[in-house]
């Protein structure tokens, strides 16, 4: 068996992850989460980080040994090193910002190697110089058409009216409106796709001005979600609507979610519930019934010590007490 056969092999999807039900204040709506901190690395960030490494090494861009470059951080870092560690491939993470042990810790326990690089825009850069040097692969999450297998999975499951994510990349919200447009035909009643947006990034007023250049050049509060910038990977056409949410707001959700579930899930998870109570909201007021998904980013103790600690909050000046009577009214 080749390298190239026994990688592919590692590369197979896994198991699906669950559904979880909550409480829904509007009579014949169904409110899901889908619970992606279930994968392997605890992130949504595993799917893509998969069908990264399975496109390249399908393409022959990564064989047996080479070095394995990308410029990111948090979960698609960890996600990346757990797959290169799988498959004995060299993995080194370029990120933004000045080296923080949080961050590099779970990449280098898995044996990756973690640079640092000074203006955050400029990790780009150096990851296409750093993969050139070693003579390996930049895997290039945010320029890459990379689908993951989201939508097949979640709508095996259940056929929503409403699936809600946030964007990152942005090929979470493509895959799944591409699915969702184009699939076959047992998908007659098509599900429509809704990003969940933080403040200070661009994919809201982008969609919203039909600019695909639009930038707004301030980073996102939100860890994992929301850009400065327009990414490549975001398809507007493919998305049927983007909901702007407080960050204040994804903070409470994020509260209400380990509530009810246990899951100590971050801040993006919060953003997509609470854009996900909009559209439940709004079948509710046309007199609807039907089913929504919003999708959970991940879950992790480290997020015990960010939006679910009181501290941190006011420090980012963030009244999450201010939307969280609202949320609770409307998941009970």
């Amino acid at each position: 068996m080749t390298w190239e056969t026994r990688a592919l092999d590692l590369l197979r999807a896994g198991p699906p992850t669950p559904l979880i039900e909550l409480p829904a204040a509007a009579p014949g709506v169904r409110l899901l989460l889908k619970d992606e901190s279930a994968q392997p690395t605890g992130s949504l960030r595993h799917r893509h980080a998969r069908v990264l490494f399975r496109q390249a090494v399908l393409d022959g861009l990564v064989t047996e040994g080479t070095p394995v470059v990308e410029a990111t951080g948090g979960n698609a870092a960890v996600a990346q090193a757990w797959f290169a560690r799988r498959l004995g491939l060299p993995y080194i993470v370029v990120m933004p910002g000045a080296r923080g042990e949080e961050r590099a810790r779970p990449v280098e326990e898995l044996g990756g190697e973690c640079r640092f690089v000074t203006p955050p825009l400029a990790i780009y850069d150096a990851a296409r110089r750093v993969a050139r040097e070693a003579g390996g692969h930049f895997l290039d999450q945010f320029g890459r058409a990379a689908e993951h297998d989201l939508a097949d999975e979640l709508f095996a499951q259940v056929l929503p009216d409403w699936v809600v994510v946030g964007a990152g990349t942005g090929a979470t919200s493509a895959a799944l409106g591409r699915r969702a447009r184009h699939g076959s035909g047992e998908l007659r009643d098509r599900p429509r796709v809704a990003v969940a947006d933080p403040e200070n990034s661009a994919y809201f007023p982008g969609w919203t001005l039909d600019e695909p250049a639009y930038a707004t050049g301030m980073p996102s509060r939100v860890e994992g979600i929301g850009r400065p910038r327009m990414e490549p990977g975001f398809r507007p056409d493919l998305v049927d609507v983007v909901v702007p949410v407080p960050d204040a707001a994804s903070v409470a959700a994020a509260r209400r979610i380990r509530a009810v579930t246990g899951l100590a899930v971050g801040a993006s998870s919060g953003t997509a519930l609470w854009a996900a109570l909009e559209l439940v909201e709004r079948l509710r007021a046309k007199g609807e019934g039907g089913t929504v998904v919003s999708v959970v980013g991940d879950a992790h103790p480290r997020h015990l010590a960010t939006c679910h600690d009181d501290g941190w909050a006011a420090a980012k000046g963030l009244d999450w007490r201010a939307h969280a009577d609202e949320v609770l009214r409307r998941t009970s």
